[in-house]
């Protein structure tokens, strides 16, 4: 069959959103002469439910007890001013007209609330390119369970095989997998260190390779 859609990931993927939290956090234990553990809390990136304590393990790596309330306000500020500088990543204005150009059905699948994504898509000025979006606030499971991208693609119209992802974190690559449909991995700087063996095509960024070149790839090793 040939591709006819493509559903993006948002957090990490259209935007760097990613870096706004761990910069922040990166912030906080550099006071304290440390390095924020990026792998482990990564780990969480692209769902929800996993647990990492930035904070106990500052004191764990400290040996004192830290405020709280008082660090996370500091964290909370740094994050925000950090989120309203973000941008879109290099390519995907040229990425979403292609798509738009080539009649590509585009979709959106992210395990952030419908509040956070609406409002960076309306800030960036995207919304409109978007049939349908979905979010944590429509499934009871996010990724990497593949209800995100099963809800994404039957609004489309399209059958899994009909459509890929594109994704920057290991929970979203499993769970477009997992739908049944083609899986490209664009890792950032948060994510590089993941495990994508899953991907069928692995980029560096949105300017790399056109959809259309994408589609070819994905198309000719089926």
């Amino acid at each position: 069959m040939a591709i006819k859609a493509v559903v993006f990931d948002f957090d990490g993927t259209l935007m760097d959103t990613e870096t706004c939290a761990y910069d922040a956090y990166c912030g906080i234990y550099a006071e304290y002469g440390l390095r924020f553990p990026l792998e482990a809390w990564a780990a969480g990136i692209g769902t929800k439910g996993y647990v990492y304590d930035p904070f106990a393990e500052l004191e764990r790596l400290t040996g004192a007890p830290v405020d709280r309330n008082a660090m996370n306000a500091r964290y909370q500020e740094a994050h925000a001013a950090n989120v309203e500088r973000a941008t879109l990543f290099p390519g995907v204005l040229e990425r979403l007209e292609e798509a738009r150009r080539l009649g590509l059905s585009i979709g959106l699948a992210s395990s952030s609330d419908r509040a956070w994504i609406e409002r960076h898509l309306g800030r960036q000025g995207i919304r409109d390119y978007f049939r349908t979006v979905r979010t944590c606030d429509d499934v009871e499971r996010v990724k990497p369970d593949p209800a995100l991208y099963r809800l994404a693609i039957g609004d489309l119209g399209v059958e899994p095989q009909e459509a890929f992802a594109i994704e920057d974190s290991f929970n979203g690559l499993r769970a477009a997998k997992a739908a049944g449909l083609y899986g490209v991995a664009i890792p950032n700087t948060v994510t590089a260190k993941m495990d994508f063996a899953e991907a069928d095509l692995i980029l560096k960024s949105l300017e790399q390779q056109s959809l259309e070149d994408i589609i070819r790839l994905l198309e000719q090793d089926k």
